[in-house]
């Protein structure tokens, strides 16, 4: 890029770096990084003020090919890097680079008190459900009965929802889309408008280890009857004419649950179809948890409520704390016990 280009006149191809893009021919992760390399465009954001930081997994070798600054750091401990980063540039844009093995198993705890403490950053988890780099292993998020070299029977552990593990880490903001998705660079717009710690679930396909794992969903064809675009303000409303007739999700008042509704000659207040509120955190709970198959899979913004950030608080508190007095490292040292030691 040349130095004297303007910020709003980037294009994609300033946000390509120079490395070659190397993953499996036909990886999701194709579609996600030119997906983040347009919002990027969008966003007028500045490469020399933004931070890419990953793990080690498949999706941690995102920062090679963003030309910006990154961090291609050590297993599961992505957040633990960019906390760091973040609280000694607050100035700076920090996008974390996760995946399902790294962030929900190994750095599970470190993906917890990120998010716990809300620092001012985007994490994109990217889930293929598999281990990918490692060739194979089912992961914390694979389903019953997924066949792999560790469970060749299949699996039996229950997998982990990771939005519903970011709400339950106290998230002010949790989204989801999937890699080949028209709308991902809408999800992170927003997730990047957001000020705190902004969990997008990413839903990828593995085409060697997992392949097509998600066209239950993700498959164009039927699409509108299988997922649930979310829009604040507006019905929770899925489905049409050819695939069966449209639908929409009201509470089952008896069972404080979600239910599907039919919605006739577009009359959805008529159905009780609700209203998608971002701040309502119990209906956040119930969206990321429907069980795929009796509803469709709910997509986009699910939860947006934010509070202030951690950044932003330890700034503000060190600045208080600092406030008349003067910043001498000699005089600190000699502070207190002090002895010379003679020869």
């Amino acid at each position: 890029m040349n130095d004297m280009t303007p910020i709003s006149k980037l294009t994609v191809k300033d946000w390509e770096s120079d490395q070659e893009v190397r993953w499996c021919p036909g990886c999701g992760d194709y579609a996600i990084l030119k997906a983040v390399q347009r919002t990027m465009v969008d966003l007028g954001s500045d490469p020399s003020q933004t931070v890419f930081v990953s793990g080690i997994g498949c999706s941690s070798r995102f920062p090679y090919y963003m030309a910006s600054y990154g961090f291609h750091t050590i297993h599961g401990r992505a957040p633990a890097f960019a906390t760091g980063i973040k609280l000694a540039n607050p100035e700076l844009d920090i996008w974390l680079v996760t995946g399902d093995g790294d962030g929900m198993s190994i750095g599970g705890n470190h993906t917890m008190h990120m998010i716990r403490r809300n620092l001012d950053c985007q994490i994109m988890l990217f889930n293929n459900e598999i281990y990918g780099l490692t060739k194979g292993q089912y992961s914390p998020t694979s389903r019953l009965g997924t066949n792999s070299p560790t469970s060749p029977g299949g699996s039996v552990d229950r997998p982990a929802l990771p939005c519903a593990f970011a709400l339950g880490s106290g998230a002010r903001f949790v989204a989801r889309g999937f890699d080949v998705s028209k709308n991902l660079p809408e999800v992170l717009k927003a997730a990047h408008a957001h000020r705190g710690a902004a969990f997008v679930e990413i839903f990828q396909n593995c085409i060697v280890y997992n392949k097509d794992v998600f066209e239950d969903f993700a498959a164009p064809k039927g699409a509108e009857a299988r997922q649930l675009w979310l829009q604040n303000g507006e019905p929770m409303l899925f489905g049409s004419e050819k695939s069966g007739g449209a639908k929409g999700l009201a509470l089952d008042v008896e069972h404080l649950t979600l239910k599907v509704v039919d919605v006739i000659d577009g009359d959805w207040q008529s159905a009780g179809v609700i209203v998608h509120d971002v701040t309502n955190r119990s209906v956040a709970h119930m969206l990321v948890e429907l069980p795929f198959g009796e509803f469709p899979m709910a997509l986009g913004v699910i939860y947006d409520d934010p509070r202030p950030t951690f950044d932003s608080t330890v700034t503000a508190q060190n600045a208080k704390l600092a406030a008349g007095k003067e910043p001498n490292l000699a005089k600190l040292l000699a502070k207190g016990q002090t002895w010379t030691v003679e020869d």
